[in-house]
């Protein structure tokens, strides 16, 4: 199939519109892939990984943008280039609401002004500026959503610091997920109104844990995310501290969730000392088995569904009248019975190949694999030990956990949550490898994310599950109120062959169980 690409001087577009124009394009009648992206050293990666560097596209700097299409023939190719060109001649598609008279405001001031009972900022530029805009956004006195990442820590602590000394939040950078007074921001879920109240570092983690206690018939009263780095010790945990405070003070919240990756020593003992100072039950997810103080108001999540469970659970506990049918922790459903009649994958197939959106999903499934296989190990591109590394990450190495949102895979593409081409091509590629036995998958719904995640896996799915002897198992992250309709994605799934679970930890633990009992014999 022909690839044809051209160099475009003298324009200059965000990624976010890049990544929307090859999203469009890619989508067309005879296309395999299109990509419109800045000529960066990190995009010039991504193309070259992807087959798409073309020689003309070596020498370009970080203004000029690099367009190719691979298509079944010369005239599709063609005619979708000047299309391509076209549109970035006049600035992209057409925005409807400029089209009838609506005036955008190009500035935080100018729409702080138009709207000046709004007391939040969601900013989501390139991370350079991001510092930047976030700090007009604090000067306005909103609170702020960074979504951007690439904000040097030095910034973030600065505005984190000014927030708290405006009695203000600055949520992020690099924060995906959060629900505030019941609004759902960013990469967010819907989920009923509640009494359990969550700080995440974690935004996937937010995602599955706020999930499942909607599933379980209970409600979320704030959701706050803080951004991965929060808990290190140069950012002190500013935000960690900040939200856990106000859960505590809120009326509304009666039980807490804390996720996050292991914080600093330091942070870890302003956290206890926080949760020492309150009633309310606390359910505190580090995303590893970890020593906690014998608290009586404390309790440890070892997996996400266990991390939602326990705070229904405690809920229950707190509401005296409430009805609770489960108990602390969620049943153990991760066994072969399961899978009635399940066929063993034949020799030579014998590893695993995670291919996950989520950042937190791909570690939760990191460490259910080492909890499980403790002698066997797991590589990885966002590993939980760096021995096991992948040299390269598109490249897998025996049982493969890769994390598909991360920089090397997203750099000048749209994350894996919001466009599936470059997971396909993975899924379609593991599938081909002689030595594949097991697809594991997540698939996460919700704002943002791909409104019909079903209608691209399914085919695959079907083709992978009637041609071998490969299992497929998927984890929908979701509720049946998300504009996907999380019921819908997992009957569609299951049809074309999949075993679908409704939590990450079921069906990690299933995967495990089922390599386990492969390698018994």
């Amino acid at each position: 199939m022909p690839i044809i690409g051209t160099v475009v001087k003298g324009k200059y577009f965000d990624s976010v519109k890049l990544m929307l124009i090859s999203k469009e394009f890619r989508q067309r009648k005879g296309v395999v892939d299109a990509v419109a992206i800045m000529g960066t050293v990190e995009n010039k990666s991504i193309l070259r990984n992807t087959g798409m560097l073309l020689p003309e596209f070596e020498q370009v700097n970080d203004n000029e943008i690099c367009i190719a299409i691979n298509a079944e023939n010369d005239e599709i190719a063609g005619k979708v280039m000047d299309e391509i060109r076209e549109w970035i001649e006049k600035g992209g598609p057409t925005n409807a609401s400029t089209e009838q008279g609506t005036i955008l405001p190009r500035s935080i001031d100018k729409a702080h002004a138009m709207m000046p009972e709004a007391n939040m900022a969601l900013i989501s530029v390139a991370g350079k500026y991001a510092g930047r805009e976030a700090k007009i956004a604090l000067d306005n006195g909103l609170n702020v959503m960074l979504f951007s990442d690439n904000v040097s820590m030095e910034t973030e602590k600065e505005l984190k610091e000014y927030a708290l000394s405006k009695d203000l939040l600055c949520m992020g950078p690099d924060c995906g997920t959060a629900i505030i007074n019941g609004v759902p921001l960013a990469f967010s879920n819907v989920v009923r109104k509640g009494r359990i109240g969550i700080v995440s570092a974690s935004g996937t983690g937010l995602q599955e844990v706020s999930s499942v206690i909607n599933n379980l018939g209970e409600g979320i009263s704030q959701a706050f995310g803080t951004g991965g780095r929060d808990g290190k010790k140069e950012i002190g945990g500013l935000m960690i501290l900040a939200c856990l405070e106000y859960l505590i003070e809120d009326k509304d919240t009666n039980v807490i969730v804390l996720i996050s990756k292991v914080p600093d020593q330091a942070v870890v003992e302003k956290i206890w000392k926080l949760i020492e100072s309150t009633k309310k039950p606390v359910v505190v997810n580090f995303l590893r088995t970890f020593v906690m103080p014998k608290f009586p108001n404390l309790h440890a999540g070892l997996t996400l569904a266990d991390t939602a469970y326990a705070a229904c659970y405690l809920l229950a506990q707190v509401n005296k009248n409430k009805i609770w049918e489960h108990g602390f922790s969620r049943p153990l459903h991760a066994s072969l019975d399961r899978l009635p009649g399940i066929q063993f994958p034949a020799a030579p197939r014998k590893y695993l190949r995670g291919i996950f959106s989520g950042g937190t999903l791909c570690y939760e499934a990191q460490f259910i694999y080492n909890r499980k296989l403790g002698d066997q190990h797991a590589y990885s591109n966002a590993p939980l030990d760096s021995k096991y590394k992948l040299e390269d990450a598109w490249i897998s190495k025996q049982d493969t956990i890769i994390d598909l949102g991360a920089d090397e895979f997203t750099v000048g593409r749209p994350h894996p949550m919001i466009d599936y081409s470059l997971r396909m091509k993975k899924i379609e590629e593991e599938s081909k490898d002689v030595e594949t036995a097991l697809i594991l998958l997540d698939v996460v719904l919700g704002y943002g994310s791909h409104m019909t995640p079903h209608l691209e896996l399914a085919p695959v799915i079907r083709q992978i599950t009637s041609k071998t002897d490969i299992v497929v198992i998927c984890a929908v992250v979701g509720t049946d109120q998300d504009p996907q309709n999380r019921h819908d994605v997992m009957d569609a799934l299951g049809n074309a062959g999949a075993v679908v679970t409704d939590t990450n930890a079921d069906a990690c633990e299933l995967a495990a169980e089922l390599l386990s009992a492969m390698r018994r014999g």
